[in-house]
Order: structure tokens, then sequence, then C-alpha cells
């Protein structure tokens, strides 16, 4: 299965809507698409899970640089809205400890 990675810009923040799979052979686009948003200075960048069905720890990978970059520039990255399986991957990397993860946007 592919990645489908669908980028908007709202206000000051950009909210990317993925859908499909994030394993070793769609990491390497996922990884293209966010790291420009997160080398730029003080963005807020909101990936949307909704429509994730898949993630493997390539992907998660992807996320740690991500949150690498956004630290280095004064960003901040939120995932929104992932499936309960999903969740439990990034809680037993223990990344849900250094990564915002909320269940749906405007949560605190």
């Amino acid at each position: 299965m592919n990645l489908s990675i669908k980028s908007e810009q709202v206000e000051s923040a950009y909210h990317i809507h993925l859908s499909g799979e994030i394993d070793a052979y769609t990491a390497p686009q996922l990884r293209e698409s966010l790291l420009p948003l997160a080398e730029k200075e003080n963005q807020q960048i909101n990936i949307h899970f909704d429509e994730v069905e898949y993630i493997d720890s390539t992907g998660l990978g992807v996320f740690v640089g991500v949150l690498k970059a956004t630290d280095a520039t004064n960003s901040e990255l939120t995932l929104l809205g992932m499936s309960s399986r999903i969740k439990r991957l990034f809680s037993i990397t223990g990344l849900d400890e250094v990564i915002s993860i909320k269940e749906k946007e405007g949560q605190g």
C-alpha cells in the first residue's frame, strides 16, 4: 500500500493529512515532505493520522528526525488522531513522552 500526504497551511500552522502505511518503502517520501517544514523557524506542524493504517520502526524514525528538526528551529510538532494501535507503538517506544500526541485538534 502507498502513503498519501496532503498538506495545507491554515494561518500559521501546517496541517499534514496522512493516509495509508508508513514503512521502509514510504518513509523516504514522508521525510522529504516533513523535513523542509520542520527546518523553518517558528512553525506549528500538525500531522493527522486519522487514515494511517500501519507504521513500522522506519516510520517512527522519521518522526524522531522531524522532532529533532523542530526542536532546533523553535517549531512545534503535534500528532493527531492516531488509532489506539498506532498510539500504542509510540507509547511502547517512549516517543509519546517527547512528541505531543493528541486525540484531536484543540485538545489540551
